[in-house]
């Protein structure tokens, strides 16, 4: 499955309109921050005094509730810049394939913090349609412009040359 996902142009298509489709979603949503009033104070505070509890009842990550309630409350205005900006830089590079990967990486990253936040949304959709682009690697951004992006930066940068 990796190798075919990898190397086949059946796969390249189909990881390319599921890229496509994700950078849409990812954009909208970003977008719709950026223009209109968002502040991800009121979800924060909900998420921090009513926690995902495991099957007895605990909080299920009581590390993440500490991290949102130390760091992340208290920088509450970087994290309203950050999250709209970064879901729009994530959705722009899965529409045009640029940094696929990374953008997936950046996706996974924002939809697993909300997931452990305790909103699940539609974060499990794009959690498995982000895993098939990384799994895919440089076969999901083929076409788009990491077919010149890549290379470019592989040639300049030495520790990303293949060996």
């Amino acid at each position: 499955m990796v190798i075919w996902l990898r190397t086949s142009k059946i796969a390249m298509w189909i990881v390319t309109i599921l890229r496509i489709y994700l950078g849409f979603r990812w954009t909208i949503s970003g977008w719709t921050k950026i223009v209109g009033p968002f502040s991800a104070q009121d979800m924060l505070h909900g998420a921090v005094e009513n926690p995902v509890l495991d099957d007895t009842g605990s909080n299920a990550y009581p590390w993440y509730t500490e991290f949102l309630d130390r760091f992340v409350i208290s920088n509450i205005e970087l994290f309203d810049f950050i999250v709209p900006w970064g879901e729009l830089l994530v959705g722009s590079g899965l529409i045009f394939g640029t940094l696929t990967t990374a953008a997936a990486f950046f996706g996974l990253l924002m939809n697993f913090s909300y997931l452990l936040a305790g909103t699940v949304s539609i974060n499990p959709s794009f959690i498995l349609i982000q895993f098939f682009i990384l799994v895919a690697g440089f076969n999901a951004g083929k076409i788009g412009l990491d077919s010149w992006v890549v290379p470019f930066l592989r040639k300049k940068l030495p520790f990303l040359k293949r060996s």
